[in-house]
């Protein structure tokens, strides 16, 4: 039985529009059906300077893969797109797939945490998942996505 899956896309390096386009379509051959997409959200690099904005998009997808299966998947169409990962800490990059949300689901298991960990904090994500699916909870929080968008959008203070 397939699941919905609430993924974020992410770069800042190459042509990042083209690289979406690849991506993807890699993810409906690979892992499921693209049953919608986000509107495009440009924002500044989060946990570091970087010289250009990101690219953030989030894709609603139907999968019938394990989360396992879908991350290494996911991890696969990120290197064949040209992502390098090494060093540590954020850096700029060619393309990033993460797993927002599952469902309903929360899961914990080595290299696939859902809901996403940061997912809360940060604008960049919340912004195109609300675009999906506002009115979901992210299991462990106590508010919709466009609840979370609006309190990690919030200046400090307020």
């Amino acid at each position: 039985m397939a699941a919905e899956v609430l993924l974020l896309l992410g770069a800042d390096q190459g042509d990042v529009r083209a690289t979406f386009a690849r991506a993807e379509a890699a993810i409906d051959a690979r892992c499921g059906t693209v049953l919608a997409r986000s509107r495009d959200h440009w924002t500044e690099p989060w946990g570091f300077a970087g010289p250009a904005l990101f690219l953030n998009r989030a894709l609603l997808v139907a999968t019938a893969l394990s989360p396992s299966r879908l991350m290494e998947a996911l991890l696969a169409i990120e290197q064949g797109l040209g992502r390098v990962r090494g060093g540590t800490g954020y850096a700029s990059r060619t393309l990033d797939i993460d797993i927002l949300l599952w469902q309903d689901r929360r899961i914990d298991l080595p290299g696939v945490q859902v809901p996403h960990p940061r997912l809360h904090q940060r604008a960049f994500a919340l912004a195109p998942a609300a675009d999906l699916c506002p009115l979901a909870v992210p299991p462990g929080r106590d508010g919709t996505l466009l609840q979370l968008l609006d309190r990690a959008a919030a200046p400090a203070g307020d």
